[in-house]
């Protein structure tokens, strides 16, 4: 049982900080129904933007601050300079854009902070595990899950309080009547991505304090995915409980199935769970169902 109880409140705490990259999917896809295949690399890039900072004797929560600010800019530019163009254009053509951009930028970050797995030094978080009962946690774990509860809280209390966060939303539900409205489809589009940025990067920087941070951060980033699809994708609320429900999978898979499944289950088991998922419900937990009448 103590075992059950600690896999279970890490696979919640890891998954707190998925659903924070899943924001970043479900955003994109519901403002513009593009599904960004680059989200793994925004993560990477986030991990060792925040490690910089890092390293250049900022406090760590400077260092994030620091790369929300470095990820709305590279949101900006990504979006006018690769996809502004193609606005209204085949939804294939943007999705292999952002095919593109993945390799890209994993390119980028390859040649600027190489490929050897890096971590913070001195760490960010105490190595001594926190008990609560018979129950231990690592506060890596705690701190990261926190600090993405109070992103994705600042996040929601956005999109639904704000004249910005309405108009993203009024785009996402029907784009001709925000238009005719005075509502910007570029700068709805640019603020997507820029926001896409700051959830993955700040994803990708509390991933890295747990594993370290290499070129396989990107892979966690798209480990993102079946969260994204299990929730729906164009709900937030639905990118926040899939997440949290991958990381219990994900924990559970990886603590009981291993020794029995070697080579990697935990990893697997996301991807064979939404394919089953998607048999019985298509559209995930809160998706908007599609219905056409002929």
């Amino acid at each position: 049982m103590e075992l059950f109880l600690m896999t279970l409140v890490t696979g919640i705490m890891v998954g707190g900080i998925y659903a924070l990259v899943a924001l970043g999917w479900v955003l994109i896809y519901k403002c513009s129904g593009v599904l960004n295949l680059a989200m793994g690399e925004l993560t990477l890039i986030g991990a060792y933007v925040t490690l910089t900072f890092y390293e250049m004797g900022m406090p760590f929560i400077a260092a994030v601050f620091c790369t929300m600010i470095v990820g709305i800019i590279l949101g900006y530019l990504t979006e006018r300079i690769f996809l502004d163009k193609l606005i209204g254009e085949p939804i294939l053509a943007v999705i292999m854009v952002t095919v593109g951009l993945s390799f890209f930028f994993r390119g980028m970050v390859s040649f600027i902070w190489g490929t050897d797995t890096r971590v913070f030094d001195p760490p960010i978080f105490s190595l001594t595990p926190i008990t609560v009962g018979f129950v231990q946690v690592s506060p890596v774990y705690l701190w990261s899950f926190i600090l993405s509860i109070v992103l994705l809280i600042v996040f929601v209390a956005f999109f639904k309080y704000t004249r910005w966060g309405l108009a993203m939303q009024a785009t996402a539900d029907d784009e001709t009547a925000a238009l005719s409205l005075g509502v910007s489809a570029r700068f709805v589009y640019s603020a997507a991505w820029a926001i896409a940025f700051i959830s993955a990067g700040v994803g990708g920087a509390l991933l890295g304090n747990i594993n370290g941070i290499n070129i396989s951060v990107g892979y966690l980033g798209l480990l993102v995915l079946p969260a994204v699809v299990l929730g729906g994708l164009n709900s937030v609320p639905g990118a926040i409980v899939g997440g949290i429900i991958i990381g219990i999978l994900q924990n559970l898979s990886g603590t009981y199935l291993d020794a029995y499944f070697p080579g990697g289950v935990k990893e697997i088991m996301p991807f064979a769970f939404m394919t089953v998922f998607l048999l019985f419900k298509p559209y995930g937990l809160w998706g908007w169902e599609r219905i056409e009448r002929v």
